[in-house]
């Protein structure tokens, strides 16, 4: 995460988004880099079909699409407000004079592309399983991997039934099913339909 104070500095701009509204589309150039203040995003596809895939979701302090600064290449995915946002947004050859000018950045950035790639690995693996159970506690795992408190039912999944089919290529009634026969088989709690992990 870039400070606000540097962001500011090197131009960046706040801009509000509406729950629903599209950040960038599908195929268009990447032309900005752009970090969450406050608010939720999501990175997806749809297919032929008009199904929705959701790659990956952020929140406050992530950035998201800034690989794409780095090659001359269309987005392969859209960027829309899951909720109402408020996001930095810094010209494309403002944030690379940041990074040259800052290394310690640089480090940061690698840093968060890496992790990315984890999840890009994890993700399409996941995708190789036919048991829906698998497919739903691979990415609760990796989700969990980042609190501290490792007990069970210690974590509160941040995503909708939804949001969970829509990121394992699951369909939300397979997933409902599967979330009830976890919690039945004690993997999963749910407490006033949050699920806990």
């Amino acid at each position: 995460m870039i400070t606000e104070s540097l962001l500011i500095s090197f131009g960046a701009e706040t801009r509000t988004y509406q729950a629903g509204e599209t950040i960038f589309h599908e195929k268009d150039f990447p032309a900005h880099y752009y970090q969450i203040e406050k608010g939720k995003i999501k990175l997806n596809n749809y297919t032929e079909d008009g199904k929705e895939f959701i790659q990956n979701i952020f929140s406050d302090g992530h950035s998201f699409g800034e690989s794409l600064l780095f090659v001359d290449r269309p987005y392969p995915m859209n960027a829309v407000a899951i909720e109402d946002s408020v996001i930095y947004k810094m010209p494309k050859q403002n944030f690379l004079d940041l990074i040259k000018s800052n290394p310690e950045i640089s480090l940061n950035i690698y840093e968060c592309l890496a992790e990315r790639m984890y999840y890009k690995y994890i993700m399409f693996y996941n995708l190789s399983f036919q048991n829906p159970v698998a497919k739903l506690k691979l990415l609760m795992d990796y989700l969990k991997s980042y609190h501290e408190d490792k007990t069970p039912y210690s974590f509160q999944i941040p995503l909708t039934r939804q949001q969970l089919a829509s990121l394992t290529g699951l369909c939300v009634e397979t997933v409902i099913r599967t979330i009830k026969q976890m919690e039945k088989d004690q993997i999963v709690k749910i407490e006033k339909r949050k699920i806990h992990y």
